[in-house]
């Protein structure tokens, strides 16, 4: 579109559904690790795992992998009845490449291994104490969920749990130590950080461990990325210990830009948010955290975003937007034509700050990022069921000279389009639309500013527009 160096969010093609990501630097090329949703699926993680990877220095350049493990490889699931869950991946002390899941029905953490990064994983074994009893089945333990794992020396450190709000079963995120043969326990569970029945004095109070732990090191700090009993956001914890001493940092990024008050009011959703589950990276000097956002109006189909972010001097990471072009080191071309699936604004004049709220895909109200076919059908995405009302947000753009807009759109509608550079600020022109079977091209004379400026096209009129794409000129 722009040439390879253009980077947007989702980073992966649109037709591709991998949340959870865990990103790492393995010679020379970023790998993203994560589940693998299915297009419109019944429930989440539904498809085996597969693997991306993109050079260091052009991180719009991403190779798929192929498949790296199939569901039916576990011998406790060998007839798939059960899906993958979020998994991380550790070099071992062998070298080796070591994969941590947890299936979606059983309490155990399994581990497959392979030669290279994203070959033909095998399944290893299970996680289990010295006498052979698997961690998460010996009386007393919680059950374990959402694997996070570093190696460091001979041990490696396991993060793992899943904690509802008002489940006093369920103590926190949980640690362990296992041996160098990445299987066997070497010091016991215990909890890092609380729950949130059991979180009074400690610090997490309003952002307590929910799920999906993820430890990285920089310097001599270890940082605990989690998802927090909020659910949008990731937040994350520090210490100089990876076994003990974690305090509570802050939110490094929420799905629907919740807390951000930059643009707009801290309290406002700008997306339809949901679960999330990511980490961070280090990338040729610069870091970036991993997240995912929700698509078509429900929670089984996500996909994987990234935003660049920074560290102040004490370590600490200030939350940072969602945008449609994060991994990009700046805004985008002001020129040229973009699909509408870089969206990192959604919304409408119903305010509901979680997909799947009550009613939400039952009354067709609610404006969707979808694709045309089934899963795994290279089609592109784009923005369904634009009702009067309904905005879509892109930021950022370097626009120089842009006197021309035009937007492909379809579907029984009867509006127009009008261009604002920021979510509630004034029109700066429309572009009348129509009905049609097929995506057909509109365009008006419009000039942006020339400037550093998100877009948002905000629909007024009648039925339901989609909405594919707009051209800067």
């Amino acid at each position: 579109m722009h040439g390879k160096k253009q980077v947007f969010n989702p980073y992966l093609p649109s037709w591709e559904y991998i949340p959870d990501g865990e990103p790492y630097v393995f010679e020379g090329r970023v790998y993203v690790y994560g589940s693998h949703d299915r297009f419109r699926g019944p429930a989440y993680c539904v498809n085996d795992y597969v693997c991306w990877s993109a050079p260091v220095d052009d991180l719009g350049n991403w190779q798929y992998e192929g498949v790296i493990y199939k569901k039916t490889q576990d011998p406790l699931n060998t007839d798939g009845h059960m899906c993958l869950y979020a998994p991380d991946v550790t070099v071992g002390v062998d070298g080796k490449y070591y994969l941590y899941y947890v299936l979606d029905k059983v309490p155990v953490v399994s581990v497959a291994v392979c030669d290279t990064p994203a070959g033909s994983y095998e399944f290893y074994g299970y996680v289990h104490y010295q006498d052979g009893t698997l961690l998460g089945k010996r009386e007393g333990d919680e059950p374990q969920f959402d694997p996070g794992v570093l190696t460091e020396g001979d041990k490696v450190y396991l993060y793992t749990g899943f904690c509802a709000i008002g489940d006093r079963s369920r103590s926190g995120m949980i640690g362990t130590v296992l041996k160098e043969d990445m299987l066997t326990i070497e010091e016991d569970p215990i909890i890092m950080m609380p729950s949130e029945p059991y979180s009074k004095g400690s610090g997490y109070e309003g952002h307590e461990f929910f799920e999906a732990p993820s430890i990285r090191k920089r310097d001599d700090t270890y940082y605990l990325i989690y998802s927090s009993i909020v659910m949008h956001e990731l937040c994350y914890a520090t210490s100089k210990n990876p076994r003990n001493g974690f305090s509570y940092g802050g939110v490094i990024i929420s799905n629907n830009d919740m807390h951000i008050d930059s643009y707009k009011p801290a309290d406002k959703p700008m997306y339809y948010g949901g679960n999330n589950h990511g980490s961070i990276v280090e990338i040729e000097g610069e870091w970036f955290i991993f997240y995912h956002r929700h698509t078509e109006g429900i929670n089984f189909c996500r996909q994987g975003c990234m935003e660049q972010i920074y560290f102040t001097e004490d370590g600490m990471i200030p939350q940072v937007e969602m945008t449609s072009c994060g991994g990009n080191h700046g805004p985008l071309v002001g020129m040229g034509e973009y699909p509408t699936y870089l969206a990192c604004n959604l919304f409408c004049n119903i305010e509901a700050m979680y997909t799947g709220e009550a009613g939400f895909w039952m009354d067709n109200r609610f404006p969707k990022i979808t694709q045309d076919g089934g899963d795994g059908d290279e089609e592109p995405g784009y923005i369904g069921n634009m009702r009067d009302g309904a905005c879509a947000g892109f930021k950022y753009f370097d626009c120089k000279g842009i006197e021309k807009i035009s937007i492909r759109t379809r579907g029984y509608c009867k509006g127009e389009f009008h261009v604002k550079t920021s979510w509630n600020g004034p029109s700066l022109g429309s572009i009348p639309v129509e009905f049609s079977n097929i995506w057909r091209k509109y365009t008006a004379n419009i000039v942006i500013p020339d400037g550093v400026h998100a877009l948002y096209f905000e629909y007024k009129g009648n039925g339901g527009a989609s909405f594919a794409s707009f051209e800067l000129e």
